[in-house]
């Protein structure tokens, strides 16, 4: 059997949801991690970034636009240097500026993936992927990336179904 690692970058707090700012107990990216999590036995990790953003939503939009355009990598509260226990890893964020945020390059560029299969999924309120594919292709060139599954952040707790067939499906 597969060994199974679901890493995920998530935000609470204050977040952009149905056209409006709504304060979110835990993320809806974790909220998909975890059901994945259920699905697969897998383990979670939890990629977060030594200093966090902001709480308020617009502050948080801002930051991350200027690590962006930085090119920041920000510094992990935790890392997993070594990632050759794991078959599979499913690499979960919300879409910041048409990409993946920052801290999920950092986790990405301090390990090995080569060989792994990465199966990303990303929420969002409806720019998709954006570019975040093609980066995960360009950080991890010598991974196998399956089908992604995008979701609207505002709809995760309704989209059960659409997560349990992609992880069935394997993201083929």
């Amino acid at each position: 059997m597969n060994k199974i690692l679901i890493a995920y970058f998530s935000r609470a707090d204050e977040n952009y949801v149905d056209g409006q700012l709504k304060y979110l107990e835990k993320g809806n990216t974790q909220v998909v991690a975890e059901k994945i999590q259920s699905l697969t036995g897998g383990e979670l990790f939890k990629i977060e970034a030594e200093k966090s953003y902001a709480k308020d939503y617009t502050t948080c939009v801002e930051q991350a636009h200027q690590d962006q355009v930085a090119n920041v990598f920000p510094k992990l509260k935790q890392t997993l240097k070594d990632i050759s226990q794991y078959d599979e890893i499913y690499l979960g964020y919300p879409n910041y500026w048409s990409t993946m945020p920052m801290a999920v390059f950092t986790f990405l560029t301090s390990m090995d993936t080569s060989g792994k299969l990465i199966h990303p999924f990303c929420t969002h309120e409806g720019s998709g992927f954006g570019q975040s594919l093609k980066d995960l292709e360009k950080l991890c060139p010598q991974a196998r990336i399956t089908s992604g599954l995008s979701l609207y952040g505002s709809k995760v707790a309704q989209s059960e179904k659409d997560i349990e067939q992609w992880v069935q499906s394997k993201g083929e």
